[in-house]
Formats: structure tokens, C-alpha cells, sequence
């Protein structure tokens, strides 16, 4: 398979330098993501898109979600008073292209608004963010790491779209009905296959740190209960409810909107999805194994957002509505966007290619049914009352 093997030459090393010789899988998959040279999102081997890419979202698709979110974006403005100026926080802005669709929407319709408007990139990945300031090198942005925000700097919205699904999860299996963590370690055999570099297989053993059982806690979840059958299998994003607290911390007033593909914690850990929800992405296809293609693939899990809301009132954050991303965008106006399609003259191959790219936004079996999640930090009792657009449904 296509494995890196800088980086699995790295990995195993810190294996072996590791006190038990093994490693948790949170461990691993924060190495095979982000290690600082060698990482998929630090390489040059992070490609999102259709034409050579790994995977692709909802801004590949069409300026369309980017324009509907600036309208989300817009309101929000309206609701806190108008701020100047008003922060617009991206985190994991992939190719800068829902930036770009956005501020040039603003700066096309809504000029005051784009004027009192700050728009900041979070950007870990060091290739990502070239390539965001190349195309957007026209546009007023800036770039910074989260945590060189200060404390309630923030007046407006901290976003994602399909960013907390890559942070790094620890995974665990039931044996015997007693909760086991996986750890991954290096494939003792792998000396006798002569391979090009090192292998690895998993083991299980004790928890790494009390914080995996007060998550559960925290979602109410009890595995002790009958209907979870042996050898189930799952994740837990400890990494999501240390970036929310945070976003919560350096917002002072405002919103947060999350957006990914995920369940509520009772989907999410139902007894049915017994494999957990991990994915790997490599050259739009998916599977399930993280042991090969190293440094070469995308791996994901599914976002718990009942662990998003329930850790966010912790730190002050309210929660506003949870959607589906299709109603989102309806309720956004996508509705009057695939209605007005019938009045356009254009050729009928770019007609059915646009409204392909319209449907596929707002298809609940694919970006459509992904989570919305809004919350919301120091608004009074007369910003609170006002329903955001997104989130109201027509009757």
C-alpha cells in the first residue's frame, strides 16, 4: 500500500520510546494527520476535491452554500447591533474557498456589512493555508492559531464546516462487558515479511485517562446496559470538547455554528452500529482501515453533537438549534435558488449541472443530512428571542 514511511518510520519510534511500547489510537491518528512534516494535513498529500482529490465538500459543489451562509452571517450582524467590527472566525478553511464565496457576496450585496466585517482563518495545516492566501490574497483576510486569540476577544461567530470530524479520537471495544481501550503498537512480525516499513496492529488494554468514562457520563451513555453486544466498537472525540472550550472562551459575544456530518449521542452509540464510525478517504473512495496508505489518506470520525451541546453549556454556551443542513439551507432560500432555475437561459448541460449541485446540498443521504449545530454566547434577552433564519421553518 502507499504508506509513508518518514512517517511510520516516526510513529513506530515513538512506539517503542513510549513507556507500555504502544500507543493510544488518538495518538496515532493525531501523528498520521498532523505530524509536522510528514502528516496528511502538513504534506503536500491533503488534496480535497473532485478532479485528483481525496474527498470533496459542500463549497466544491458551488458558490450556493458560501451565499447562504453569508446570509446566516448577515442576520447575525443585525441581531448583536451591528459591532464593528464584526468577526467572522473560520476553523479549517481547506482550500479558502468558503471564504471566498462568502466575502464576495458580501462585498457584491451587502458593502456595509463588508466593511465593518473582520474575517479571520484558523488554519492548521501549513499547505491548506498557502493555498488559501494565494486565492485569497485580494480579499481583507488575516490568518492565526486559535490559541493567540485573547479571552472574549471575539464579537460574532466562531465556524466550521467538516472540521471537527478529523480531530484525532480515541477508540475503544467492549470485552466481556467491561470497557477496553485500543491502542496501537508495531506488528512484531513484520520482521519476517521483510516490508519496506514498520507495520502496526492493535491491542487493547485499561483506559488512558479517566476523562473517556466522564464522557460517557457527560452524553449518558451506559454501556453496562444489555443490548451492546461483545466486541462493540466505538469512538471518542476527547479533542472536540478541548477545541470548544476553547472557541467558547475566546468568544465574547456572539454565535458558534458547527457543521459536520455526525448524530446525536444516542445514534451515535446506538447498539446497532457496533464498528464504531471511523472512515478512511483515499482517492474518493472509503473504507475502514487507518493501518495502510499512512500519511496518505484521510481518516474521520462521525461528531457526537450531544457532547458539543452538553460540554458548550459547561463553558457558557447556549444552545440555539440543532438542523439537519439541507432544512438549513432552505430555510436560508436554496429553495427559491433551485426555483429560479426554471427562469434562467442558459445552456442546458450548465442548467442540470447546477441543479445537480443544488440537490446534492440539501440530499439527506449525503451534505444534506449532515448536523447544524448554533450556539451562542452573552446575547441579552432581546437578541436571544430573535429566531435565526437557518433554523426557522417555513409552516
Amino acid at each position: 500500500m502507499d504508506s509513508n514511511p518518514l512517517l511510520c518510520a516516526a510513529i513506530a519510534n515513538h512506539i517503542t520510546t513510549s513507556p507500555q511500547q504502544r500507543i493510544t489510537f488518538a495518538q496515532f491518528m493525531e501523528m498520521v494527520l498532523y505530524h509536522p512534516e510528514h502528516g496528511y494535513y502538513s504534506s503536500d498529500a491533503v488534496k480535497i476535491g473532485f478532479q485528483g482529490g481525496d474527498f470533496f465538500t459542500s463549497p466544491n459543489l458551488c458558490a450556493d452554500f458560501g451565499e447562504l451562509l453569508a446570509e446566516q452571517f448577515l442576520q447575525m450582524w443585525e441581531i448583536l447591533g451591528k459591532p464593528v467590527p464584526f468577526s467572522l472566525v473560520e476553523m479549517g478553511a481547506g482550500q479558502g474557498l468558503l471564504a471566498l464565496h462568502i466575502l464576495k457576496y458580501h462585498q457584491l450585496r451587502y458593502p456595509d456589512f463588508f466593511t465593518a466585517l473582520e474575517y479571520v482563518i484558523v488554519e492548521k495545516s501549513p499547505t491548506l493555508r498557502q493555498e488559501q492566501q494565494q486565492r485569497l490574497q485580494d480579499l481583507p483576510v488575516r490568518w492565526c492559531n486559535l490559541e493567540d486569540i485573547p479571552s472574549e476577544a471575539i464579537a460574532g461567530c466562531f465556524f466550521s464546516n467538516e472540521l471537527v470530524d478529523a480531530f484525532p479520537v480515541h477508540q475503544f471495544i467492549l470485552e466481556t462487558g467491561e470497557l477496553r481501550e485500543i491502542y496501537v503498537t508495531t506488528d512484531k512480525n513484520e520482521k519476517q515479511t521483510n516490508a519496506p516499513y514498520p507495520s502496526f496492529v492493535e491491542v487493547t488494554g485499561e483506559l488512558s485517562t479517566p476523562q473517556l468514562a466522564e464522557y460517557l457520563d457527560l452524553v449518558e451513555i451506559d454501556f453496562a446496559q444489555s443490548g451492546y453486544p461483545d466486541d462493540y466498537r466505538s469512538e471518542i472525540n476527547l479533542a472536540a470538547l478541548d477545541w470548544l472550550s476553547i472557541v467558547a472562551d475566546r468568544l465574547q459575544r456572539g454565535y458558534v455554528l458547527t457543521i459536520d456530518y455526525g448524530y446525536p449521542a444516542n445514534r451515535y452509540y446506538n447498539p446497532r452500529r457496533s464498528q464504531g464510525t471511523l472512515q478512511c478517504y483515499y482517492h474518493h473512495r472509503f473504507h475502514d482501515n487507518p493501518y495502510i496508505n499512512i500519511g496518505r489518506q484521510d481518516i474521520t470520525a462521525h461528531v457526537d453533537f450531544t457532547a458539543l451541546e452538553r460540554w458548550g453549556e459547561k463553558y457558557n454556551l447556549k444552545n440555539v438549534g440543532f438542523i439537519q443542513q439541507g432544512l438549513f439551507l432552505m430555510a436560508l432560500g436554496l429553495g427559491d435558488r433551485i426555483a429560479a432555475l426554471s427562469d434562467q437561459q442558459q445552456p442546458l448541460l450548465q442548467l442540470l449541472q447546477r441543479r445537480d449541485a443544488l440537490h446534492q446540498l440539501i440530499d439527506p443521504t449525503g451534505l444534506g443530512g449532515f448536523g447544524v449545530l448554533v450556539q451562542s454566547k452573552g446575547l441579552d434577552k432581546t437578541e436571544i428571542s430573535q429566531p435565526l433564519k437557518g433554523l426557522t421553518l417555513p409552516e
